[in-house]
This record gives structure tokens, C-alpha cells and sequence, in this order.
């Protein structure tokens, strides 16, 4: 392994973590922290998003630098679309968590560990595909201006996938202190909650509005 691709798997870790905070991701995996009991939820929350991320983005991005393809505009930004459908979902759930809660409220042994843990993991696996998904075509893009094998190319999005999980950890346990902090404080708590279902629904219109009308998506799907 020379220097020269040492540098670009090291540009690659940082571009990963670039890529994590995204708008759009960073407002998805803040409707998990969100309803994060403890700050090492939140911080897992990010790293289970950054697997998921980093496992589509590797299986798609590979099998397309294999047959030398590239996925279609209109797909592309069909995929794009799906995750501002993705986030008005995530946003309207989390504007509604609180009445949720309040309808299946219950009281726990000792001990007990709640379902949403383990719940919020698979859902944060899950955005990250979605994300991973999105982002494939512009990945081998990016892959195929800057390696020239597949082998390169499959140490690359890897290395830029561990930059993703990295960023993610970092951006979820930030995110997360607000909510820990105010978790007995129903009240404020509540209210960041809402706020940041508000912010994930508004920006999730607006992400297909911006798609469909302003790149013309709706066009496509019409000729």
C-alpha cells in the first residue's frame, strides 16, 4: 500500500465524517436521540446509523464498480426522495411520541429494560440504509475519480464508512446531552421533542419539494 493511497484513504476518513453531518442525516438521527434515556443510547444510535449507512453504500457501490454502471438520474433522485418521505415520517412520530407514551403508560420492575432501546437500534440501522441507499451513485462518483481498482475502491468506501460512524457518534452524543439533561423535566423535554419532529417534517417537505419541483423529479416520473 503506497503513500499516495494511504492519503487518500486518510481524505477518505475525513470526507466520511464531512458526509455524516449532512442536514438531512443529522435531522434524522436526532428524532432517535430525541427520545434517548441515556447518553450511551443516543451515542450508539449514530454508530448503528453509520452501519447501516456503510453497508448499503459498500454492497451497491461495489456491485455497480463491478459492472462498470451507474444508477439512472431518474432513480437516483427517487431514492433522494425517499428520504424526505423518510423524514416526515420520522418527524410526525416523534411529534407524536409523547401521546403514545401517555396511552401505554406503564411502570416497570427493577431491572427492566425497555423495548425502545433495542427498537431505536434497528431504526437507526434502518435511516442509515435509506441513507446509504441515497447516497450510492454520488459514493462511486467519488470512488471511481479517486481509485482505480475495485479492491482500492472496497477499502475506500469502507474507510469513508468508518468516517461516517465516527462523525455520527460524535453528532448523536452532542445531541443527545439536551435531551438527558432535561429527561426529568417532562415539560422542556417535551417541547425540544416536538421541536425537533417539527424541524425533521418541515425539512422533509421541503427536501421533496426541492427534489420534485425544483430538480424536476415529478417531470421525469411524468415523460
Amino acid at each position: 500500500m503506497d503513500v499516495s493511497f494511504i492519503s487518500v484513504l486518510a481524505l477518505g476518513f475525513v470526507l466520511g465524517i464531512k458526509h455524516a453531518i449532512e442536514p438531512d442525516h443529522i435531522i434524522a438521527v436526532s428524532t432517535i436521540a430525541s427520545r434517548s434515556k441515556k447518553l450511551s443510547q443516543s451515542s450508539l444510535a449514530g454508530v448503528f446509523w453509520g452501519i447501516g449507512h456503510t453497508a448499503t453504500l459498500f454492497i451497491v457501490g461495489i456491485c455497480l464498480l463491478i459492472i462498470k454502471g451507474e444508477i439512472p438520474e431518474k432513480w437516483a433522485m427517487s431514492l433522494e426522495f425517499l428520504v424526505g418521505i423518510m423524514l416526515v415520517y420520522l418527524g410526525i412520530t416523534t411529534l407524536t411520541a409523547f401521546k403514545r407514551v401517555r396511552i401505554h403508560h406503564h411502570y416497570h420492575e427493577p431491572g427492566h429494560k425497555h423495548p425502545y432501546e433495542n427498537y431505536s437500534y434497528i431504526k437507526s440501522v434502518c435511516i442509515g440504509l435509506v441513507h446509504g441507499l441515497a447516497g450510492s451513485g454520488a459514493m462511486v462518483l467519488l470512488t471511481m475519480s479517486t481509485v482505480k481498482s475495485v479492491f482500492e475502491s472496497a477499502i475506500y468506501i469502507l474507510i469513508f464508512g468508518i468516517g461516517t460512524i465516527f462523525g455520527m457518534l460524535f453528532f448523536t452524543t452532542i445531541l443527545g446531552i439536551p435531551f438527558i439533561i432535561s429527561a426529568k423535566r417532562v415539560e422542556a423535554n417535551k417541547t425540544l421533542t416536538q421541536i425537533t419532529g417539527a424541524i425533521s417534517t418541515v425539512f422533509g417537505i421541503y427536501y421533496m419539494y426541492n427534489l420534485g419541483i425544483g430538480e424536476g423529479l415529478f417531470k421525469m416520473w411524468l415523460q
